[in-house]
């Protein structure tokens, strides 16, 4: 069973926490939305304080233990909201939840696939992590993940990042990496939602910049895009006010 963060109440919100860092990346959402949601936010399998994975992951594993989640914690109607390789794992969500799902944030993500290139470099990756330690995957991803501006201005948030990824464990970083590699193509799926989503980007984010989200949303019957000033890939960190602005707009269910 995975490790959950689950406080407030009223409507659910799940939150699902990026690559390689766990769910105390949402403790800005937390803090906020819990006085008017019921917040769930897992770890994933060998991620924060889950247990490591006793099967070789992949993002539909990580789909089926979330709905197991939810079932164990009765949430009949959940707002999902995803970054990055959460946002994966939310795809995977969309068609099993059906109507269950009544909101989506896809935030600093893709519906696309890993190229040939991508998906060797998360293998070579992997096996760095398996021989030296998580520290491989926050060296590497570190300066990817945090936008100029925050990397020049924030040096706080830089260390405390860094920090997160440390609290991970090697099965759960390779398993995962090894999983997003596999990732397979959700663009088809974009048609099918049939909730209000937010495509969400930073505006710095180098690795899923806004033109990704517009295209998203343009894909999805009732969806919009908001960028973050001033943010990179991790937005709801980088920019958190106006992160949690978009999700109290999704859970009102207006815009």
């Amino acid at each position: 069973m995975l490790h959950a963060r689950v406080v407030g109440s009223g409507q659910a919100m799940l939150f699902l926490h990026g690559f390689p860092l766990n769910s105390r990346m949402w403790e800005p959402q937390i803090r906020v939305l819990r006085e008017r949601a019921r917040v769930i936010a897992p770890d994933f399998p060998g991620f924060g304080l889950s247990g490591p994975p006793l099967v070789e992951p992949s993002l539909d594993h990580y789909a089926r233990e979330v709905i197991s989640l939810l079932d164990q914690l009765h949430v009949e109607r959940v707002v999902v909201v995803g970054l990055s390789m959460g946002g994966y794992v939310a795809f995977r969500l969309a068609e099993p939840l059906g109507a269950r799902l009544v909101g989506l944030v896809l935030a600093d993500t893709r519906a696309t696939p890993d190229s040939a290139d991508a998906a060797a470099a998360r293998h070579e990756l992997a096996a760095e992590v398996e021989a030296e330690g998580v520290e491989a995957a926050a060296s590497e991803f570190l300066p990817k993940l945090l936008g100029a501006t925050t990397l020049r201005t924030q040096p706080q948030l830089v260390d405390r990042v860094r920090a997160i990824m440390l609290e991970n464990t090697v099965p759960g970083v390779a398993g995962a990496l090894r999983a997003l590699a596999a990732r397979p193509d959700s663009t088809a799926l974009l048609s099918q939602i049939r909730c209000p989503v937010a495509c969400v980007a930073g505006e710095e984010d180098s690795i899923t910049p806004p033109d990704i989200a517009h295209e998203m949303a343009a894909r999805i019957r009732d969806a919009w895009t908001e960028v973050i000033p001033l943010a990179g890939h991790l937005s709801n960190l980088e920019g958190p006010d106006a992160f949690n602005d978009v999700l109290v707009t999704i859970l009102d269910q207006k815009r």
